[in-house]
């Protein structure tokens, strides 16, 4: 009795065929990842026009507006320099100014983007339940604000590395490749965070704290050669961190003379571009697998 319900007397057909027949689908149901590609690309200029958004009203309320973006950088150099630069006298590294505000202006960018990023759904249920879009563009729209927010640090970067007496060099064309690269590798995080996020209001909290121990084992404010002190076991694993690779490729590629944990820039650009991949392709589809369940609950 239960099948013979489910047939339309007028056509002889089920629900489901029924449905097949108009092109009807269930709502919300998860696309094939091929679909789902297409459609987060046909939505990049709502995306680009919703980082825009948020980079400017974050900055709304601020007598100096978008001045911060510039401010913001330069005060935690400077912080950071009066700590480890003056008190601390890191006088083994030349040009200590730019080789720690290289590491910080590179590593904000992961950081800032991660913890955008955690909230990029949980604190978007409006929205999300309002439009029908692909959810991906909101980690995305994340990293491109955080993306934008770098591009002025660094204007504060090169005059910081000028003035401090490094030349301009062919190398630093090497920037653009290495930024792209980081880029795509903190989307791969940032959506992993997100759907986790989705799931998970306490991970708001605990990941300052994470971002934290991350920036101290990435050699942001100190020698990278006093990892060489560790067991060579630790010491090996170390020249895999994806945020010390990728600083010390902004390093090299701005400063004459700077210590390197890995001196072998090849290895350093198949690091780079593998940690890109695994977490721009990984972060991607585990963001994707989760589609329908953002908005829920």
């Amino acid at each position: 009795m239960a099948d013979t319900a489910l047939v339309d007397p007028a056509t002889g057909l089920t629900q489901a065929q029924l449905a097949a027949r108009h092109g009807l689908r269930v709502a919300g149901e998860r696309p094939s990842l091929t679909e789902y590609s297409r459609r987060l690309w046909a939505y990049r200029h709502f995306i680009a026009a919703y980082a825009n958004a948020k980079l400017v009203a974050s900055y709304s309320n601020a007598k100096l507006g978008q001045i911060w973006q510039v401010l913001t950088p330069l005060t935690n150099a400077a912080v950071y320099y009066l700590i480890f630069g003056v008190v601390l006298a890191q006088k083994e590294i030349p040009n200590f100014i730019a080789y720690l505000t290289t590491g910080l202006f590179i590593f904000n960018f992961t950081q800032s983007a991660v913890l955008a990023g955690t909230q990029s759904i949980s604190s978007n249920l409006g929205l999300i339940r309002a439009l029908h879009f692909p959810r991906a563009s909101l980690p995305v729209a994340a990293t491109l604000t955080q993306f934008q927010q770098l591009l002025a640090s660094m204007v504060v970067l090169v005059g910081i590395v000028l003035v401090t007496g490094e030349p301009i060099t062919l190398e630093w064309l090497l920037m653009v490749p290495a930024l792209l690269l980081q880029a795509v590798f903190n989307a791969g995080v940032v959506m992993v965070v997100a759907r986790m996020g989705s799931k998970s209001s306490d991970l708001k909290q605990l990941m300052p704290f994470i971002m934290r121990t991350w920036m101290y084992g990435s050699g942001v404010l100190y020698s990278v050669s006093l990892f060489n002190r560790l067991p060579e076991w630790a010491a090996t694993l170390i020249q895999y961190n994806p945020m010390l690779v990728y600083i010390e490729l902004a390093r090299h590629a701005l400063l004459e003379q700077t210590p390197l944990l890995n001196e072998s820039l090849t290895q350093l650009w198949l690091v780079a571009a593998a940690w890109a991949m695994a977490a721009g392709i990984g972060g991607f589809v585990y963001f994707w697998r989760g589609e329908q369940e953002y908005g829920r609950g």
